[in-house]
């Protein structure tokens, strides 16, 4: 298993995903206090304040590492634009296993930015992170991202019923997921370790 201090940036057709910077603070604010963007995120109103704090958090952090989850910037490599991000938690007392998440500006979407980015993340997290099992949650009304996950390959495991307070409202989830044995790596990257499969 690759350790955490060792993340480098991962690169796809077009992307790159990389730690965040402080650069980032501006675009990051933009589309965390995008509305739209923040529709089914489990953020409300997000200010620069907000913004510079997070960033700022983030610059310590290391995707991969037990107990701690990394936001992992999105930037496309034709322009270095910033233009969105992943999440990567693995929980403490699940190390063989993981979550991910993500958000991208609305300019951004419509173009497979959020699948190419997702698909990069997860031949990541079963490549050289060599983990087990990936989950996602997503509101059953996000039409958008569960396209992205069923796209992808991950299954509907669960579906919770207004099972959390969100925006005034009681909200359900799906929880989908998806095994490293599930999982066909992009093109051109090296085959996962096969060797490790402790608990």
């Amino acid at each position: 298993m690759v350790p955490a201090q060792e993340f480098t940036p991962l690169e796809s057709e077009r992307l790159l995903l990389r730690r965040f910077k402080p650069a980032d603070l501006e675009p990051f604010h933009a589309y965390r206090s995008d509305p739209a963007v923040a529709k089914y995120q489990g953020w409300g109103e997000f200010t620069l304040e907000d913004a510079r704090r997070f960033v700022d958090d983030q610059l310590g952090r290391n995707p991969g590492e037990l107990g701690q989850g990394a936001q992992i910037a999105i930037e496309l490599q034709a322009s270095g634009a910033m233009i969105g991000d992943v999440y990567l938690n693995t929980p403490a007392d699940e190390p063989r296993q993981a979550q991910i998440g993500y958000s991208l500006a609305t300019r951004y979407q419509g173009a497979g930015y959020a699948t190419e980015a997702v698909r990069r993340l997860l031949d990541y997290v079963f490549g050289p992170l060599d983990k087990h099992r990936v989950t996602a949650v997503t509101d059953t009304e996000n039409v958008r991202s569960i396209a992205l996950l069923e796209r992808i390959g991950l299954r509907r495991e669960a579906h919770f019923i207004q099972n959390y307070w969100f925006k005034g409202k009681w909200s359900d989830e799906y929880v989908y997921a998806i095994l490293q044995s599930e999982w066909p790596p992009s093109p051109g990257l090296a085959p996962r370790n096969s060797s490790s499969r402790g608990g």
